[in-house]
């Protein structure tokens, strides 16, 4: 028995585990129970099935691995399908099919819903949504957009997840051409945002050489824009019928596509005319989408039937000078696992009848491999070597050419795939390269399946199968790892886990008993990590295999924190001009939430087992590694300016279904250019409004135009209880909104662009103030928030106050976002969508600032008392909104922040200070007030019944 084999019997605890909690059914405890099962379960579809169990259950002992839906699934009694991801077609049209037979949004919904039920993951191109403002006909209302939609899905799958036992995956694909193509980038900036989608942009080659030429790219839509937006956007009908919403310089739209990519890590790219210029069925089907994980660019109701080999298990002799590579059991495996998948096709329940036909009709399969970056070690080879890129491509050369031949006899033995036609397929780019005597024998005897090669990730299955070889054709990324699961008694068992080739070595050299720590400092030079690998490097070894593959390959480029941008948008383009066709990467920052405060964090532990993962203390927060490079004095007015001729105000009429009836305010100055400084409402508008409005007017008060502008688009994005048709200006026209909150934001920007606020952005000082532009995603390790609970009788409102904290890198606590949860008006979540924003500003005299402004916010019988925070004294507060801002000044203090005011402890200056006036304590008569909570000064008096602060100029109750 060799070193390999001995290694593999001897499962590690946290494999074992897995394996039981993951793929084990009835009193299965080991791999070889649940491969007997899978080989019976697929064996049925044979004419003989004595004759094919033997044999199927001897190719996973040796090495093929099947995919972990069909080891969950196989032979089993539940009615759960096989397949692991399916692409779901989705038409522009809400319910019933659109113009050209494509399921509406809500139908496709229904039926993505009974694929994830049935434990599918789910990928779609929502590209043939008509874009946000584009016209809906049967209406005349105007379109919300496919990002709208999106949330939609998102939100029916992460129903369906809490009702069954395996996490939702979907994949949203949306054309770089697309007139929300932007929209759609940012789509996920928000935490909590689409949770349940990976977002990769289908790129086509007209944008990399436009990008390449430095020439600009035209956002085209079949559908046409309502007549507003046509004249805002000059948009115009081109001969080909479609509609140019707008045209940008193709470099600025790669740009925003590369940077989004780069802080974190979405959306991946998918290179479609590459895709489609490569299919084997480009006669009879276009592709669009892809599955969750990008390795299986499928057509509508396209399926992964997925299995891959362990190459780490096909290396004889490792770490010796006799150590090779074993080409024929390779073969062998290639041969049989070929003919099981094909059985798959026969076997799995499906869905839904729409993907049994698609894949009866073209008989996809994919076959990969896993253990890549392990072989490559057991053999001496450096990953990032031209020999092991060579050898690399030489099995998938072999695997292409094996897989081939099969599926032509198995046509001879059982037919061709139905809609196999000799000569297009033939013709097409990837089987016009196949070897002449293969293209001779599928022009004889035709080939049972059109698509038979794809590299999946494979986490899970290396765990639990494979004793943690090295996941698809990825390197290790760390050799050891500490895993800690929870327990049913709530206790933890912690797990050290181990890569397979890391163990093989210890094994072969008598190292088991030394600490692994001990093992590193002694390792030959092919041990090359993912992180030691440089980022050409990775992709390299995609581009070497990718010519033998007929699907694509799932492959994550890991790159460090402070690798330059302008190297990463060139890793990009290189591999469209190597011809890779899709493309992630990974790279440490704050935005991921990937640095938290863990040990040795390992992509090779599973998507869907990160639940039970701890890697740091109890205590942990989300920590940065870096702060932002601050521009001072970005504020141009502390607080109103006095304005004692008067300003004029642009007024709007809302008149909400729910009885709401207010008038929104936008004052504006007329200097050089009209610059809109306040904006407030009045009537009845609900509760929380007004107070959303008071900070809404100190963002006016920046001279920052873009942060302004970030702010309400972040609220015009905002979801409630409260959507409503808003018939916007200037026509009335009726827009879908999803809550009064981004109605409002939305006719404030309506007005700030027709007063020219955002024609010229020259950069943002507040925004590059911001500790983290986005809000920090804490990861499955989650982070610690501060609650506390909210209780006022008078409004009825009963709810939690949680704000999330991260770590500087300097070792202080900030909090970093707020929420609520329970009773309350919606409303004030576009508040706490404001706030947040607010509490990344570096400098905390900005979010004490905002505060401070609350502290005396009134609401008409909103006044109650409840526990001041400190000395949990009764007293009495104007509102829930003053409550909520002293109950955030108050932690704000405790984390040595703020003092007891809200002002800040230790100002770093991003914030201009008000022009103070001086007090002259000799003078006869002067007046003393109370402290102004704007400036500090003891200025504030009561003039014409309002508060005035004589030293600032800040107006209260009434300003």
């Amino acid at each position: 028995m060799s070193t390999t084999d001995r290694v593999d019997q001897l499962l590690q605890p946290i494999s074992e585990r897995i394996l039981l909690e993951k793929y084990a059914r009835g009193d299965e405890r080991a791999p070889h129970a649940i491969r007997e099962r899978v080989a019976r379960a697929l064996a049925r579809v044979e004419s003989d099935p004595a004759t094919w169990t033997p044999v199927f259950l001897a190719a996973q002992e040796r090495g093929l691995i099947m995919a972990g839906r069909i080891n969950a699934a196989a032979g089993t009694e539940r009615r759960s399908t096989w397949i692991n991801c399916f692409v779901q077609p989705v038409g522009d049209s809400v319910s019933g099919h659109d113009a050209d037979g494509v399921p509406g949004i809500y139908v496709a919904l229904q039926q993505a819903t009974e694929t994830m039920r049935l434990g599918g993951g789910v990928g779609y191109d929502f590209s043939r949504l008509r874009p946000r403002g584009a016209l809906v006909g049967g209406t005349g209302a105007e379109a919300s957009g496919p990002v709208s939609y999106m949330r939609v899905f998102d939100r029916s799958c992460a129903t369906v997840v809490s009702a069954g036992a395996r996490r939702g995956a979907q994949m949203a694909i949306l054309r770089c051409d697309h007139p929300d193509i932007l929209d759609f980038i940012q789509a996920k900036d928000q935490a909590g945002e689409l949770t349940h989608f990976n977002l990769s942009v289908a790129v086509t080659d007209s944008l990399i050489e436009a990008v390449i030429d430095d020439q600009d790219f035209a956002l085209v839509h079949r559908q046409p824009p309502t007549p507003a937006l046509a004249r805002s956007l000059d948009a115009f009908q081109r001969a080909d019928g479609l509609w140019v919403y707008r045209t940008l310089p193709a470099r600025r739209l790669w740009d925003a596509i590369m940077a989004s990519t780069y802080d974190h890590g979405e959306p991946g790219v998918f290179f479609v005319d590459r895709v489609n210029a490569d299919n084997n069925l480009a006669y009879c089907e276009t592709i669009a989408a892809t599955n969750p994980c990008a390795e299986e660019p499928l057509p509508p109701y396209g399926c992964c039937c997925l299995a891959s080999i362990n190459l780490a298990a096909l290396v004889e002799a490792p770490f010796t000078a006799h150590a090779a590579f074993d080409w024929d059991g390779l073969g062998r495996l290639v041969e049989v696992g070929v003919r099981m998948l094909d059985d798959v096709l026969e076997a799995t329940p499906w869905p839904i009848p729409e993907q049994a036909a698609e894949a009866r009709s073209k008989r996809r399969i994919g076959l990969g491999l896993l253990g890549l970056g392990d072989a490559l070690i057991m053999l001496g080879l450096r990953y990032d070597s031209p020999a092991a890129r060579e050898l690399a491509a030489a099995i998938a050369r072999r695997m292409r050419d094996t897989a081939y031949r099969a599926s032509i006899a198995l046509a001879r033995e059982r037919g061709p795939f139905p809609l196999f036609d000799a000569e297009p397929y033939l013709a097409s780019g990837f089987a016009s390269r196949l070897p002449d005597e293969i293209r001779d024998a599928i022009r004889r005897d035709g080939i049972r399946n059109s698509h038979l090669l794809s590299v999946a990730p494979t986490g899970t299955i290396s765990l639990a199968f494979a004793d943690n070889a090295s996941n698809g054709i990825e390197p290790a990324y760390s050799w050891f790892y500490q895993r800690r699961v929870r327990e049913r008694d709530g206790g933890w068992t912690t797990h050290q886990v181990e890569d397979h080739a890391f163990r093989c070595y210890r094994a072969l050299h008598d190292l088991t008993d030394q600490p692994a720590d001990e093992t590193v400092t002694r390792l030959p030079t092919a041990f090359v990590s993912a992180l030691e690998i440089s980022a050409q490097d990775h992709a390299l070894m995609v581009a070497a295999i990718q010519p033998y593959v007929d699907a694509a390959i799932s492959k994550t480029v890991n790159i460090p924190t402070d690798y330059p941008f302008a190297d990463f948008k060139d890793l990009y383009l290189d591999a469209w001009r190597a011809g890779v066709k899709s493309l992630a990467t990974f790279r440490p920052n704050p935005i991921t939430g990937s640095l938290l405060s863990a040990a040795k964090p390992s992509p090779e532990i599973p998507a869907d087992a990160v639940e039970d993962l701890v890697q740091s203390d109890p205590d942990r927060r989300v920590r940065l590694e870096r702060l932002p490079e601050i521009t001072l004095n970005s504020v141009r007015w502390p607080s109103r300016p006095r304005l004692t001729a008067g300003n004029p105000a642009w007024t709007f009429m809302v008149r909400h279904p729910g009885g709401s009836r207010f008038a929104v305010f936008v004052g504006h100055l007329e200097n050089e250019t009209p610059y809109p400084f306040e904006v407030w409402v009045t009537g009845e508008p609900p509760r929380g409004l007004a107070a959303l409005a008071k900070t809404l007017s100190h963002d006016m008060y920046s001279s920052d135009r873009a942060w302004l502008k970030l702010k309400l688009l972040a609220l015009m994005r905002t979801s409630g209880d409260d959507a409503f048709a808003l018939p916007m200006p200037p026509d009335g026209e009726l827009v879908p909104v999803p809550s009064i909150v981004s109605g409002f934001a939305r006719l404030v920007h309506y007005r700030c662009e027709a007063l020219g606020t955002f024609d010229a952005l020259d950069g943002s000082p507040v925004k590059d103030a911001l500790f983290s532009p986005k809000e920090p995603k804490t990861g499955p390790d989650g982070t610690l928030s501060w609650t506390v609970d909210i209780e006022n009788p008078a409004t009825g409102d009963d709810a939690v106050l949680f704000l999330k904290e991260l770590v500087l890198p300097d070792g202080q606590r900030r909090p970093y976002s707020v929420w609520l949860s329970g009773e309350y008006p919606r409303v004030l979540d576009g508040l706490c969508k404001s706030l947040s924003y607010d509490m990344r500003v570096i400098d905390t005299a900005w979010i004490g600032r905002k505060l401070r402004k609350l502290l005396n916010f009134e609401e008409p019988q909103g006044d109650f008392l409840a526990p001041a925070p400190g000395d949990r004294r009764q007293r009495r507060y104007p509102s829930t909104v003053a409550y909520i801002a002293t109950l955030m000044i108050h932690r704000y203090r405790t984390l040595g922040l703020l003092d007891d005011d809200g002002y800040p402890v230790a100002s770093i200056g991003v914030i201009e200070k008000p022009q103070q006036v001086p007090v002259l304590t000799s003078a006869p008569g002067l007046v003393f007030g109370s402290r102004c909570p704007e400036c500090g000064a003891l200025a504030v008096v009561r003039i014409d019944g309002c508060q005035r602060c004589r030293a600032c100029g800040w107006i209260g109750d009434c300003g």
